[in-house]
């Protein structure tokens, strides 16, 4: 048997299943990269560069949470603006590398110490005057990013200021375009202005009956309900599924010693200090203040001696950059000078002027809290865990009603319109936290009857819900015998409405006819009022200058002795304009340098657009469409 397995061993099957043993244990190791081999990875090919998925998720998310810090917590996108969103951030990606591949084709470069310069002088990163290490760290936190890609920004960020400040530096404005902004930007102009108001319109006939039922008829917008929507509403959220989680006494004492930070106060020092050039100076500077000398005369002496004093404030031991310096400011008693200590920024001298000592809390003090903390996250992972479950049911066929009982998803039967009101006009309130209240409207009433229910998270809230479309109301006349005072008033307005317009056409006709408006105002009893000379940005509350906002575009578009009409928000408006004043540039030297100089930076801008576009052109930039989908956040 042996001597039989020697003879197969040397034979070429034996051999060639070797070789496919060998292969298969090599490929199995590798199976990542095996796997991967042909699959498109990069959403942006380009010329000199490619854009991975990763990156430009990264890149998108940041620009979601810049966005959403700016706009505050009312912003909710729409998966229409967060795809625009992705597409700005894969944008701005390809720019960047359309512009590294420039400056490494010119040749340009930026020193680690520059970059490292540039980062200490960025004021937001500054206490007290210096580089504060921990204040980076929590930015780097808060824009979920590390030290190096931020590097890798800010020295992107110099190398494109030194191409585009090149590029810019190029750009001309001629004086004609200075002149014609200057003209534009400062030209005036004079009209004479009827104001016709609701408010100031003649009380008409009472109406009958039959004209309030007319109208009544003939405006079924004003006067009908909105369309309401019959929906079960599922929602899986911590909050429903809060009674199905429990809290042991370990899992608490673990969470208490985890965050002691949130319930304890560090000690916090109210420091002052003096940063000198050398140690002799440092110890003069020690020795006077614990003589007693008073702050000023502190930074009389060290300015003096080619250094600064400058009030920290109250800080903590975290929040001095420097573990020497720390020991020196928390070892020294209040009111006490500590000795000098040196660092990379010279000689410091801290006096502690008052000390705030630290809390502590026991755990008995803060279970109630930190145990409903922890069941909340508990119930938020459980949520998160049924979602799948649930999602997997509803496309099963599940009904909503069913998914609810077999996983613990409430739900709800609502009748409502697309406020979040019912039948009647009031509020209905609805199982989901109010920050996804919103969101949760908007999936109602996108939802298509005779589709089945699917399961979507609510951005705004830490939630899921689902809806199920029972059946639609459409919007439906009102009695006109409930709403009769609202139909009387609303007649009322429009024949208001429709007497100043009269009045107004009148007027416009009476000036196109020869007269002046001044003239055909008075013959009218319709007070009017010379006005200006205003520009095209009147600054609110100027006296003579109440120009309704919705003539300046017409005047300013109008020809000499011209005259328009417009609705405003009060009624309506009728002018003429009278006078065109042009700009002085010898009295107005200062408006007219400032025209320039806004020429000169447009020109700067219109050229630096082409410069990105021709880089971008020359990169050619390839989108993968399918990957696109995965970097909308």
């Amino acid at each position: 048997m042996i001597t039989w397995f020697r003879n197969l061993a040397k034979s070429w099957v034996a051999k060639v299943l070797f070789v496919l043993l060998i292969l298969s244990f090599g490929i199995w190791g590798i199976e990542d990269v095996v796997r991967n081999f042909w699959r498109e990875t990069a959403v942006v090919r380009m010329n000199g560069a490619e854009i991975e998925v990763p990156q430009a998720q990264m890149a998108a998310r940041r620009e979601l949470q810049r966005l959403q810090r700016q706009l505050g917590p009312t912003f909710e996108p729409d998966a229409a603006v967060r795809e625009a969103i992705a597409r700005q951030a894969i944008e701005t990606l390809i720019q960047e590398n359309a512009q590294r591949i420039e400056a490494q084709r010119l040749g340009l470069s930026t020193p680690d110490d520059q970059v490292a310069a540039y980062v200490r002088g960025i004021p937001s990163f500054q206490m007290g005057g210096q580089f504060s290490r921990s204040i980076l760290d929590q930015f780097l936190r808060q824009n979920d990013m590390t030290e190096g890609q931020f590097l890798q920004l800010v020295r992107d960020d110099l190398q494109r200021m030194q191409l585009v400040g090149a590029v810019r530096a190029g750009a001309a404005a001629p004086g004609s375009l200075a002149q014609a902004l200057f003209e534009w930007e400062r030209e005036r102009r004079v009209a004479q202005v009827a104001e016709l108001t609701l408010l100031d319109a003649p009380e008409p006939e009472p109406p009958t009956e039959a004209q309030l039922e007319r109208f009544h008829a003939n405006n079924p917008d004003l006067f009908s309900t909105p369309e309401l929507r019959e929906v079960f509403l599922g929602v899986l959220s911590a909050e429903t599924l809060l009674d199905q989680v429990e809290v042991s006494e370990e899992e608490l004492r673990a969470a208490f010693e985890a965050r002691r930070g949130q319930f304890e106060t560090a000690e916090r020092r109210t420091l002052q200090q003096a940063l000198l050039p050398t140690q002799e100076a440092a110890q003069r500077i020690a020795e006077a203040w614990r003589q007693g000398a008073d702050f000023a005369a502190i930074e009389r002496e060290a300015q003096a001696a080619g250094g600064s004093a400058v009030a920290l404030g109250a800080v903590a031991r975290a929040d001095l950059p420097v573990p020497e310096l720390a020991a020196a400011a928390f070892d020294t008693p209040q009111g006490g000078v500590s000795a000098p200590v040196q660092t990379a920024f010279g000689w410091h001298v801290l006096r502690v002027e008052s000390i705030a000592p630290g809390t502590t809390v026991t755990l008995e003090q803060v279970s109630d809290r930190l145990r409903q903390e922890i069941a909340l996250e508990k119930a938020a992972d459980l949520a998160f865990d049924r979602a799948n479950r649930v999602e997997d049911a509803l496309a099963g066929g599940a009904s909503l009603a069913e998914a609810g009982q077999r996983f613990g998803m409430q739900v709800t039967p609502l009748t409502l319109d697309a406020e979040g009101r019912d039948a009647e006009g009031a509020p209905v309130p609805l199982p989901v936290p109010a920050a996804g209240r919103a969101e949760t409207l908007r999936a109602i009433f996108t939802a298509q009857l005779g589709n089945a229910p699917r399961l979507q998270e609510l951005r705004q809230a830490d939630a899921f819900v689902a809806v199920e479309l029972r059946g639609v109301i459409p919007p439906a006349l009102k009695p006109f015998a409930s709403i009769e005072p609202e139909v009387r008033l609303a007649f009322i307005n429009d024949a208001k409405r429709r007497t100043q317009e009269e009045r107004a056409a009148a007027l416009l006709a009476a000036v196109r006819g020869g007269q002046t408006l001044e003239e055909a105002a008075r013959a009218a009893g319709i007070a009017s009022d010379r006005l200006g000379p205003f520009g095209r940005r009147p600054e609110p509350g100027t006296p003579g200058l109440t120009v309704p906002p919705e003539l300046l575009g017409p005047l300013f578009a109008a020809t000499l002795n011209e005259a328009t009409m417009v609705p405003t928000r009060d009624g309506f408006a009728v002018a003429q304009l009278l006078e065109i004043v042009k700009p002085d540039a010898g009295a107005e030297a200062e408006a007219l340098t400032n025209a320039r100089r806004n020429a000169q930076a447009q020109a700067a801008e219109d050229l630096e657009a082409q410069f990105a576009a021709a880089l971008r052109a020359r990169a050619d930039p390839r989108i993968s469409p399918t990957l696109m989908q995965q970097v909308v956040p």
